[in-house]
């Protein structure tokens, strides 16, 4: 494994490491974003990732290394939206990596909305992401949303059953919803499991990784439908968090 000073940059360590290497285009778009995140995190507090490996490891290399499968066919027409993206991240890097995808991030902040769209814009990504300031779930009733999404992905945002009612309403018949976690359970397996139940959706991959230099371990799980999720789901505002799925009103209800 490379020193971690070997990461403080987009250095070819960190695309050996993610099996996946930018065009000349790409790199310039990331590096200006890094410079655009500055900008923006001064005013706004974006994020504490922004510089060195915290933004080429933690933000960068984390929003892609679970798109391993996409990054292989880069100009594929897809469809995907980014819920709670905070900063920007994964929805922003994935634009960049993924130039056939239309994207959607949502959150529901607007000062962060407002800098995410204008990064977006700046970037020459605005014709491809589309910045919506609301409660996800809104979003996920929303018959422009629903269903619509060849991936819908969500990190760092709730625990497993909450982010699961987010994203599943949101999915194509054949999409998936890709969670971005850190340590993983055999307790947090089951738990979104049961959740998945009512969703009509399964467990369909999960995979584990160290970051580079030490950052830490990562987890990937993707989520697929079984059939189109019920048009309960996700229930109104504030609910999912204060009620998850699983629990044992909830198996009765469904």
């Amino acid at each position: 494994m490379p020193e971690a000073n070997s990461f403080s940059d987009a250095g070819p360590d960190l695309w050996q490491c993610l099996g996946w290497q930018p065009n000349d285009t790409q790199l310039s778009q990331l590096k200006e974003l890094q410079a655009l995140l500055r900008h923006w995190n001064s005013r706004v507090n974006l994020t504490r990732l922004v510089e060195n490996e915290e933004f080429w490891i933690s933000q960068v290399f984390d929003s892609l290394w679970p798109l391993e499968k996409e990054l292989r066919t880069p100009d594929r027409t897809r469809r995907c939206i980014d819920v709670g993206t905070g900063g920007g991240f994964p929805g922003l890097a994935v634009a960049i990596a993924l130039p056939g995808t239309t994207l959607t991030l949502v959150d529901s902040v607007g000062r962060k909305t407002a800098a995410v769209e204008s990064m977006a814009n700046s970037l020459d990504l605005g014709a491809r992401v589309d910045v919506r300031t609301e409660r996800i779930e809104v979003t996920g009733q929303e018959r422009s949303c629903r269903g619509a999404f060849d991936l819908a992905m969500a990190r760092a945002v709730a625990t497993p059953p909450v982010v699961a009612e987010y994203l599943v309403p949101l999915l194509a018949h054949q999409g998936q919803a890709l969670l971005y976690r850190g340590h993983w359970s055999s307790n947090d397996e089951a738990h979104l499991k049961r959740a998945l139940v009512p969703l009509k959706a399964k467990l369909a991959d999960c995979k584990q990784i160290n970051l580079p230099a030490g950052r830490g371990l990562r987890t990937l799980v993707r989520i697929e439908p079984l059939a189109p999720c019920p048009k309960s789901y996700p229930r109104q505002v504030g609910l999912p968090s204060r009620l998850p799925l699983g629990h044992q009103a909830d198996d009765k209800r469904s």
